[in-house]
Formats: structure tokens, sequence, C-alpha cells
């Protein structure tokens, strides 16, 4: 560190961020899919050469990727290593979750960057495709057991070669979806990031030279694994262990276990998932850089101070037994990876809970209820509407959980109503927050959400869930309650029905104005009910977030005596 200066090293730190950001921006402007285009399931970010660690990650991008992308590229330097070929201009692209993390839906493009004809670092995009073939549409299948049953399958393969794009691999991405002309847009809006941050980076190399970046590079790395091993430090030795479940794998209806052992002693720190479930028949699985990759997500929201750099995990060990589904192994179905790295960040803070609750939220809703309607519209072309949706936030030292949040595992918003009803033959019914669905605390968690959708084609449509939080409830810390749990019902002729799985589903048939209604988990309590101040329990049933005869059993009848 001492070979730059700190000064040139927060400028020149600024200045990486901001073309990790501008690649962000371009590709959520030019994206055709809302997933990207609204909801930003997208990441850019630079890493190393050699080692394919993450330099730099643009903020508006998806915490998940930090590790994840650096995953990829890792898998990038290997093909290249094998067959001994790399020219400026190649780009790579490929999908499998197994080598690169997360799910086939994300879409992961790696190009090298080249100064003087030296290869300098790599850029890498990745973005969520609206469908890539499978036997759902929108690729969360409950019923896989399988990654072919869940999505065309792609290893790292050459898209480009010295700036000449391969047409063969673009017609057989556009053959293996339903939605050709959403993947071909996803895909350009890719390429144009990727194009952005060469341009940038020649400027920045040009304006401080590749010796000056490649030190404020290698001190980033050693600054942030410094201020990761301080604020270990500053915490008490021991170990604390915590315990939740998924409802099932959604073949089986059995609870499968997410375990963790935390360990820290003096300025580092263990996390074992020792006692896990094995891997299991459906698509709950995950595969270890999507595992190291949530590690590193709860890491940063226990400690938001830290940057997005591969130095921050220098400190930490994260122990994965083999066998497990968190370590799942190729051809095992992964495709419903976020409600699993959704629960392992749920025991990570639980067990945080027990030596630091000053840094910890209590259990948000814990499930992004991904929820597929697809037909075909009376012209016989085919339509998807993919779409995640909100919760409650867990409460936490510093006040009440936040209503109707985003997954913590990300920074995607959820799309807007008009935008989904505007694309999409379906109306929103309902778009509410849900009473009584917090768990109470002297903070209370957020509200989740009620959302009726109401199919509005002729021809009708089939609807698919993947969700959680159907059987085991977000958890309280510090003596706080639970939060209300997931419940998914559909409208047939005879009445309104439940899934058999709680909160997965297949192939439900919708007839013209038949709906779907989900109604999401709230986020759990923090605190004891006793300590909550009476003047919130008033105001919360003022806005009808609580029934007055609920508030009462919860927290007493002081409240009462207060004037809203």
């Amino acid at each position: 560190m001492s070979e730059i200066d700190p000064i040139t090293l927060s400028v020149l730190s600024g200045r990486m961020e901001q073309i990790a950001d501008e690649m962000d921006a371009t590709l959520f402007r030019a994206a055709f899919n809302p997933i990207i285009a609204e909801a930003h399931d997208a990441s850019h970010g630079l890493y190393h050469a050699v080692s394919g660690d993450t330099l730099v990650q643009g903020k508006s991008g998806l915490p998940i990727f930090v590790g994840v992308m650096s995953f990829a590229v890792k898998a990038v330097i290997e093909k290249v290593a094998a067959d001994g070929d790399l020219q400026d201009g190649d780009i790579f692209i490929f999908n499998d979750a197994h080598i690169g993390g997360t799910h086939l839906s994300d879409m992961r493009l790696v190009r090298p960057y080249f100064r003087d004809e030296e290869l300098f670092c790599y850029l890498a995009s990745v973005g969520h495709w609206h469908d890539v073939g499978g036997a759902v549409p929108g690729n969360y299948n409950p019923a896989a057991t399988d990654v072919f049953q869940e999505a065309f399958v792609l290893p790292p393969v050459r898209l480009a070669r010295a700036g000449e794009v391969n047409r063969d691999i673009i017609d057989i991405l556009l053959r293996n979806t339903r939605l050709p002309q959403s993947a071909m847009g996803d895909l350009n809006g890719q390429l144009g990031a990727l194009d952005l941050g060469v341009r940038r980076m020649d400027e920045l190399l040009d304006e401080y030279g590749a010796s000056t970046i490649t030190a404020a590079l290698d001190a980033l790395g050693h600054r942030a694994e410094a201020l990761m091993r301080a604020e270990l430090e500053a915490m008490p030795d021991g170990r604390w262990e915590a315990l939740d479940y998924l409802d099932n794998d959604g073949i089986t209806d059995e609870p499968l276990a997410i375990r963790v052992g935390l360990e820290i002693n003096g300025d580092s720190m263990t996390l074992d998932f020792a006692g896990s479930a094995p891997q299991c028949a459906g698509p709950v699985n995950i595969a270890l850089p999507t595992t190291v990759a949530t590690a590193y997500v709860a890491i940063k929201h226990i400690f938001p101070g830290l940057p997005a750099n591969a130095g921050v995990m220098r400190p930490i060990e994260v122990k994965v037994p083999e066998g497990s589904l968190l370590s799942a192994e190729f051809p095992s179905p992964t495709g419903g990876y976020t409600e699993t790295i959704l629960r392992m960040i749920d025991v990570i803070f639980s067990a945080f809970a027990k030596v630091a609750p000053d840094r910890v939220v209590a259990n948000a809703y814990g499930t992004i209820n991904a929820l597929s309607i697809a037909g075909k519209r009376s012209n016989g072309q085919p339509w998807v509407m993919f779409s995640f949706y909100g919760g409650g936030h867990g409460g936490s030292l510093e006040g009440d959980g936040l209503n109707h949040g985003n997954a913590p595992i990300s920074t995607a918003t959820i799309p807007p109503m008009e935008i989904l009803e505007a694309a999409y033959p379906v109306m929103f019914r309902q778009w509410a927050l849900r009473p009584d669905s917090a768990g109470a605390g002297k903070h209370r968690g957020g509200l989740g959400a009620i959302y009726e959708i109401e199919v509005l084609e002729e021809n009708g449509a089939e609807a698919f869930l993947f969700g959680e939080r159907g059987r085991f409830a977000p958890k309280g810390i510090v003596d706080g309650q639970d939060g209300a749990m997931n419940r998914f019902s559909y409208e047939q002729d005879d009445d309104w029905k439940v899934p058999p799985l709680a909160s997965k589903m297949r192939g439900i048939k919708l007839r013209q104005g038949q709906a779907v209604r989900l109604e999401t988990p709230g986020g759990g309590g923090y605190g004891k009910t006793e300590d909550r101040a009476a003047e919130n329990v008033a105001s919360d049933v003022a806005r009808g977030f609580v029934d007055a005869e609920r508030a009462d059993q919860l927290y007493g009848t002081a409240w009462r005596e207060i004037s809203i």
C-alpha cells in the first residue's frame, strides 16, 4: 500500500467503481426484459487477470454476484489455460450454474481486457434472461430433478473471437428460448456494457498508466482484508450456532435443514455449515460458488462499510460438507437457488444475533416467490410473465422492519404493477400490505404483501410458483416473535385452492378471469413485545397494520389510552 498515496487510491477506487456503475446503467437501459430493465437483476465488475478475484463491482448490481462472478471468471481462466489461446476482443458466454454459481437464467459474459498487448484484467457482465428453455416458462421449475429440466445448459464458449462475433452461438441461444427477441435484446445490452467498460478502462489507463492502476488494485485488496480483520478483532471470541429449514425440495414434502456454526478467533472467522441437509432431488440445491458468495453477502450486511472486493473474504473460512445441498454437483437442479441462499442469510443473521444483536436484523420474509404465468395470445405468440415479489423485513435495534421490501440478497426492485400489466395480459386485482403479518417485538417486523393477479387472455394461462416460508416462519431475534408464513392460493371453478407442497406448484391451469393470490411473509420482530412503545402500537392499529384485538393479545391494552 506504500506504493500509492491514499488520496490517489481513493480517487482511483471511485473511478473504477464508476466504470462498473456505468456498465450496470448501460445494461439496465438497453435490456428488453423487465427483470433486468426494471428489477436490475444483473451486475458488472472488474476481475483479477490471474486469480479471477473480484476487484471492483458496480453498486447497482446484485450483491450475490460479487463472489459468484469471480468463480465465473475463474472458469474462463481455466478454459484459456486448457487451450492456451486468448486474444484481445474475445468474449466468453455461459450459464452453467455448477461452474459459475446461481442458476441457469443468469447468463454470464466474460471479456479479457488487454493493455499494450498484455492481459490486464477481466470485465464481466451477468444478467437474468427472461427464458432459457427448459420445462417451465421462466425456468423456475419446482419439480425439476436435474438441470436439463430447468433450462438449456451452456458451458463456457467463445461468443466472439478477436472481436468477431460467432453467429452460430447466437443461433443456438435463440433457438433455445421461448422469447428470442427478448434474449437478443438482453445479449446486445450486455455486449454494449462490456464495450463501454473497455472504453472507460482505456481512458483510465491513458490518464494514470498501467503501473499506477495495478498498484491501486493491489492496495484495495489489502485494504479490504485489513478492514475485515479489524472488524473481527473488535468482536468477542467464541462459537455460536443457528438452525432453520426449507419447506421442502419441491419433490418430497420433507423439511431440509440449513445449519451454521459461527466461530470467531481473533481476526479470523469460520462459517461451518456441517449438519445441513444432503443434496436433494429437487431444485433447492446450490453449487459451492453460490454458497461462498452468499456468505459474503451476509457479511456485507453485517459489516456494511466493507468494500466489494475479494480481500474481505481472506480472513473468513467457509466450510461446506461434501454431498450437502450447499455443495451440489452437476447435474443436480439449482433453479431455486434464491430460496436456499435466503435461508443461509437467515441462519447467519440468527447466529450473529447471539454475539452482536446490534449488528443484525431479524429474519426477513425469506422467499422471492418466483411466479411465472404463461400462455399464448390469440395470434399464437407465446407470452411469459415472470416476476418476484416482496415481503416484510426484520425489525432491528434501530426500529421497525421495512414493509414490503425487496429480498436482502440483492438490490433488485420489484417490477412495477403498471409495467407488468402493460407487457402481459394480466390485471392486478390487489397489490397491498398484508395486515397482521409482522412479527411482534419492541421493534416489529415489516408487513408482507398481498398480490392477486387475474388472467385476461381469452386462451387462459398456466401458473408456476417457486417459493418458501410456507411451513417455517421468519424468525424473530432477541425475544422478538416470528412473522407470518407465506400463503399461496389459486382460483378454480369451484373455489380457491392451495398447493399440497405449500410454497411450490407447477402447471396450474387458469381460465380467463381466474387469478392467483400471494400473501407474502412479514419480517421477524426484534426485542420483547412488552417493551414496544404504546404510541407505536396505537399507530399500527390506526393504520390497519394490526387488528385491535390482536394488538391487545400481543402488547397489552395501554395503547388504547392514546389518541391517534
